[in-house]
């Protein structure tokens, strides 16, 4: 059975809550899912000033088991409309991967949280997009593959790079059941490629 981590960073919990649905649909695509966090870096005293709750019991994703994936999906919140200093300090750290070409042909997804519409959705994922070339890994989106995607009948989150969510500018709103869905589609379509691919 192949192995997807859903390699994610959150500091509020909005991205967490994403990847839980994310690993939902991966495992009903045939696969084993893996949840891992990206290391914090702030440290704790700073966390707290910021009101971030205490973090989860996922482990902590570790560069150098990368390449052991059959796939991984990247859950990213938006900073300004990109990454957030944390995750790029983990991508920038698989510079050895790189030179070995260790994440060639690997499957890729990704999905995201920002503040507001404007927060990032599709710039986040583009700009994941450049990151996964570069290691030549095979770019998986979500595209339109759940007509939620397309529903205007709420504020939602999500592009055809991958399913996302809005935390809200004061970042006090949780992923919708539409969000939630779309995360859950994207992991099981993302997981059916990935299973294509192994073979």
């Amino acid at each position: 059975m192949p192995r997807i981590a859903i390699i994610y960073y959150s500091m509020y919990g909005h991205i967490r809550t994403m990847a839980g649905a994310i690993k939902k649909g991966v495992e009903a695509g045939g696969c084993e899912a893996v949840l891992l966090q990206v290391p914090e870096t702030l440290p704790d005293d700073v966390l707290g000033k910021m009101g971030a709750p205490p973090k989860g019991d996922d482990p902590l994703a570790v560069v150098a088991d990368l390449p052991s994936y059959d796939g991984i999906i990247f859950g990213i919140p938006g900073r300004y409309g990109t990454f957030p200093s944390q995750f790029k300090s983990f991508w920038d750290a698989t510079g050895s991967l790189w030179q070995k070409g260790a994440l060639t042909g690997k499957p890729a997804g990704v999905f995201v949280s920002t503040g507001t519409q404007g927060g990032g959705q599709e710039t986040i994922g583009l700009t994941m997009v450049t990151q996964m070339v570069h290691h030549g890994m095979v770019f998986v989106p979500l595209g339109y593959r759940d007509p939620k995607v397309f529903d205007f009948s709420e504020v939602h989150g999500a592009s055809p790079y991958g399913a996302g969510c809005y935390a809200g500018p004061d970042g006090s709103r949780q992923p919708s059941s539409l969000e939630l869905a779309v995360a859950e589609t994207q992991g099981k379509s993302f997981a059916e490629v990935a299973a294509k691919l192994c073979k």
